[in-house]
């Protein structure tokens, strides 16, 4: 079985030479998933950082488990990753349906919601992104222990702790009113 240093290399050496949105390498963006899954164990850690290498590489999840990456974190990233045809919304209402699958999706939204991050992009994109990003923040955090997701955006992205905060607020606002 892989160690986190061994799937950490495997994730540089398969995103090698890629670029996210704003033209950072795309091995920074993993990684940075990948630290804010640090409370939850090697395992989601080695999926954060593999998170998108079915998707954007020409790994597959056979040759993973070929290489030695654990189960859990082999199905973890299939669960994430895009299937053609499969709307946005609907794989995140199926993420939503596996607790590792939504700490790793959990993860990698709070990286993409990045103020610093988004701002780098055209506004008509930053705009469009934001509202996707919101909308899914809804159906992953509530199917995630409070808990859980402060552990993650107070890693990966502290300013969506207000963003939660509301939320508990909304839910014990219902609470009083029910």
């Amino acid at each position: 079985m892989k160690t986190v240093s061994e799937v950490d290399a495997l994730a540089s050496a398969a995103h090698a030479g890629q670029t996210d949105k704003i033209g950072v390498p795309y091995v920074e963006h993993v990684r940075a998933v990948a630290a804010g899954l640090a409370p939850f164990g090697d395992e989601l850690v080695m999926a954060g950082l593999l998170h998108d290498v079915v998707e954007d590489t020409d790994w597959t999840a056979e040759r993973l488990r070929a290489e030695g990456v654990p189960p859990r974190v082999v199905a973890t990233v299939e669960a994430v990753t895009n299937q053609p045809g499969v709307p946005y919304e609907e794989r995140i209402r199926r993420i939503a349906g596996d607790r590792d699958a939504t700490l790793v999706k959990i993860s990698d939204n709070a990286h993409n919601s990045r103020a610093d991050r988004a701002a780098r992009l055209p506004e008509e994109k930053r705009v469009r992104l934001a509202v996707k990003y919101r909308a899914a923040r809804d159906v992953l955090w509530a199917a995630a222990d409070d808990r859980d997701v402060e552990a993650i955006v107070t890693v990966v992205n502290p300013s969506l702790l207000a963003e939660l905060e509301e939320r508990r607020e909304r839910r014990r606002a219902s609470r009083r009113h029910a």
